[in-house]
């Protein structure tokens, strides 16, 4: 790709893009957050993504408490030429990249050493994954077999991934929740987490004719365009762009100081009364490998304390399991339950995260 320039490119990407964009180059994952009534609109955006500005096949699925690994396995092997969507709006046809056909016949299978049958179809470059959160804990557990091994082993087959792999839960959020929601192995190995409400658009799906899935008419005045705008015309990033992407970023360097600012964050959210757990290691490496992609993405080949807490507000957020007032440390004190109760309801990650970032000093 001649005269590709990731941080030109980036300008003309979606948020969404942006979050693709970024796990693909790192070869790690995403949470993604909406609202209930947007859920469908961008679990379509991210499939239209997925197709028209990376290449790259796709599964949605809508996951809820009776999905079973078989149902989950036989719904992300890739599938000849088109991807397919069945949700309120419909079914809806999205078309691949031809260089993305997979094979569709089971005539030709291995076999592993314990027996399994190696399935020669592989997973989908993109799985969407709608409600994730409604899934047991023991296929979470899989699926987070899946991420980590590139292969995912059912009753009937072992099941590889392709090299441009990423998973995408996308549950919604809600208000007052203590607990990340998911396992929290599987959540702590997820890179970043992203919220998109129906109000930022949607880039793509909006040239789309009866986008709209139910329910969304009434801020069809606020997202969707005139009927008259020009067609975008998408941004190609292809694989060759995302590994340079990727391998550039490992060059990034960083002084003393902006070291000592990003230990300081993490020291700052372990120590805070607000904060239970979910502070692990790996969030530490997942912090180091965002904050230099996001250099990177901003033309520069250094760290930057602005870059460092903008890499905290993906990397954290999704990870912090907020403190119960009963389990507040004050209490072994003589502080008072109610008093604390109070103190503590009304906090978010996001609040808590702002707090840290306000307390810690950034180098000049």
């Amino acid at each position: 790709m001649d005269g590709f320039s990731i941080d030109e490119s980036a300008l003309q990407l979606s948020d969404l893009e942006l979050a693709v964009l970024l796990c693909l180059a790192a070869h790690e994952h995403c949470l993604l957050e909406t609202t209930k009534d947007s859920i469908h609109d961008v679990a379509k955006e991210l499939a239209l993504i997925s197709s028209n500005t990376f290449g790259l096949s796709y599964a949605i699925l809508d996951c809820s408490p009776s999905t079973t690994l078989a149902d989950f396995s036989s719904e992300i092997l890739a599938a000849d030429g088109l991807g397919s969507y069945h949700g309120p709006a419909g079914p809806m046809k999205i078309k691949r990249s031809p260089s993305y056909s997979t094979q569709k016949s089971r005539d030709h299978v291995g076999r592993t050493d314990d027996g399994h049958s190696l399935d020669s179809r592989k997973v989908v470059n993109v799985i969407i994954a709608k409600h994730f959160n409604r899934v047991n804990e023991d296929i979470q557990i899989r699926i987070l077999e899946l991420l980590r091994s590139k292969q995912l082993t059912t009753r009937d087959a072992v099941l590889t991934a392709p090299t441009s792999f990423l998973f995408l839960p996308l549950v919604t959020r809600k208000p007052e929740q203590f607990q990340p929601p998911l396992n929290k192995h599987l959540n702590d190995h997820l890179f970043i987490s992203h919220f998109h409400d129906s109000s930022m658009g949607y880039a793509h799906l909006e040239d789309v004719d009866d986008w709209l899935s139910d329910g969304q008419e009434s801020i069809s005045s606020v997202v969707r365009k005139p009927d008259t705008r020009m067609p975008k015309k998408g941004t190609q990033i292809d694989e060759q762009a995302l590994r340079i992407f990727g391998e550039t970023s490992k060059t990034v360097t960083a002084n003393a100081d902006v070291v000592r600012y990003q230990q300081d964050i993490i020291s700052f959210l372990r120590l805070s009364r607000a904060v239970a757990g979910g502070i692990s290691p790996k969030t530490n490496i997942h912090f180091s490998k965002l904050a230099k992609l996001l250099a990177q993405l901003h033309g520069i080949d250094y760290l930057t304390p602005s870059i460092i807490a903008l890499a905290s507000k993906k990397v954290f957020c999704h990870r912090i399991i907020l403190a119960r007032p009963e389990d507040d440390r004050s209490l072994q004190y003589g502080s008072d339950l109610k008093a604390v109760a109070q103190v503590l309801s009304h906090l978010t990650p996001e609040m808590v995260l702002d707090d840290v970032l306000s307390q810690v000093d950034a180098p000049v």
